[in-house]
């Protein structure tokens, strides 16, 4: 995160805040499961597992859908060579408006599908020497990653970079909060916002000054 520019990192917080609103809208519709966040739903695999193994198939079907996903956009950003960025967030939009016409034809688990595809692949949005370099979906290692920031500024160190990870986890925060006011307010129209955000983000991408 703090390796990139301030237009690349607001860029970021705006994708981790549309994969939190995506998040939440998954949450409230899958049962308390995630189309984002597979340690969760690894837990939740481990659960079903040891006490009610027909349950297991739910967080089953999500990781593998997520790694899909990811293995989908990671392939995708191989061709698309310099314009990784938005041809990886044309697939995510694309997945989240099939997600939004599958909800609206009465078929959850093609909507669930196509949210959890479309989480694995946004997290190869930003890469380094071909692995991420911002996860945009899972939070644990940006926290981890402001919690050293803050004790490199306590100890009176410069530039550690906290208040960049805090608000990438802010970004995720925030959109999670709109995605459950928008599921509880609007189900039917929620993840059109979705798809059109990522469609947005496309058109962001291709106006991001060229990386030096």
């Amino acid at each position: 995160m703090i390796r990139y520019d301030r237009s690349r990192r607001r860029f970021a917080i705006a994708l981790a805040a549309m994969a939190g609103f995506v998040d939440a809208v998954g949450f409230l519709s899958a049962d308390g499961y995630f189309v984002s966040f597979m340690s969760g739903n690894t837990t939740r695999l481990g659960v079903d597992l040891g006490t009610d193994v027909v349950r297991a198939v739910t967080p089953a079907f999500l990781i593998a859908g997520f790694v899909a996903g990811v293995t989908g956009g990671a392939l995708l950003s191989i061709r698309a060579g310099r314009y990784r960025k938005p041809a990886v967030l044309t697939f995510v939009a694309a997945l989240l408006l099939a997600g939004a016409s599958a909800r609206a034809l009465g078929v959850p688990v093609a909507m669930l599908a196509a949210l959890v595809m479309a989480m694995g692949a946004i997290n190869n949005t930003f890469q380094r020497d071909g692995e991420v370099a911002i996860g945009l979906t899972y939070m644990t290692g940006a926290l981890v990653k402001l919690g050293q920031g803050l004790a490199g500024w306590l100890a009176g160190r410069k530039d550690t970079g906290w208040l960049s990870w805090a608000a990438l986890w802010g970004g995720l925060l925030s959109g999670a909060v709109l995605g459950a006011m928008a599921q509880d307010r609007m189900p039917m129209a929620c993840l059109w916002i979705a798809g059109c955000w990522a469609a947005a983000m496309v058109g962001v991408a291709l106006r991001l000054p060229a990386e030096s």
